[in-house]
């Protein structure tokens, strides 16, 4: 029986977008299912003690900023580590992306365009044409799936899955959840991958915590 990897993100995460071409190749390789997921990042960050960019010490942004563009190096990708348009509200970005999965469509693809519109195109993906856009380039109907991101159900969709990011012990996003073992952040793609290809049980922190 073919695996499922839950794939917790948000489209404002450039790290997020960094991994997600390295994650689909996993997944295809290993004939894994991704359930993508997205989630409020500040519910995460509420849960972990972790808080936004600007309001960490210098050293840790001066240091964010290394990392994206040795990341983006690395994985070979373009990126601008401060693009025009961020900090932005992803919710709206998030609710399509929810909205086609819903739908029973693959969102991986136009998950792959909002990322870049973000963190390559200089583009606001807190606009409705600017995704109405990149949904038509995906072949999905903007005038179905636009109205279907407005819904509270959806909204709600987008709450549970924080709720279960938080069960899970994702720290923040990107993070990966196979067999109920998170792997969190980008750079954890390649244990992700062995984990698959070795077939071993799934670690717990359980055993090591205090009673």
């Amino acid at each position: 029986m073919s695996k499922t990897i839950d794939y917790y993100m948000t489209a404002l995460s450039p790290f997020s977008y960094l991994g997600h071409q390295a994650l689909r190749a996993v997944a295809e390789k290993h004939d894994v299912s991704l359930r993508v997921k997205p989630v409020s990042l500040m519910g995460l960050f509420e849960n972990s003690g972790a808080v936004p960019p600007a309001k960490r010490p210098a050293v840790r942004q001066r240091y964010r900023f290394l990392e994206l563009q040795r990341v983006a190096n690395y994985r070979g990708m373009p990126l601008n580590p401060k693009p025009r348009y961020w900090p932005v509200d992803p919710a709206l970005a998030d609710y399509t992306i929810i909205a086609v999965a819903e739908a029973g469509h693959d969102p991986l693809g136009y998950m792959a365009q909002v990322f870049a519109a973000l963190w390559v195109h200089e583009e606001d993906i807190s606009d409705r044409g600017v995704l109405a856009a990149y949904l038509r380039s995906e072949g999905f109907d903007s005038e179905i799936i636009l109205p279907a991101a407005d819904r509270p159900e959806t909204a709600a969709i987008r709450a549970r899955n924080t709720e279960e990011a938080i069960a899970a012990d994702a720290v923040g996003v990107p993070a990966y959840v196979l067999d109920g073992e998170v792997f969190w952040g980008q750079d954890r793609i390649e244990y992700l991958d062995h984990a698959l290809a070795s077939g071993r049980p799934a670690f717990s922190a359980a055993p090591f915590m205090d009673k």
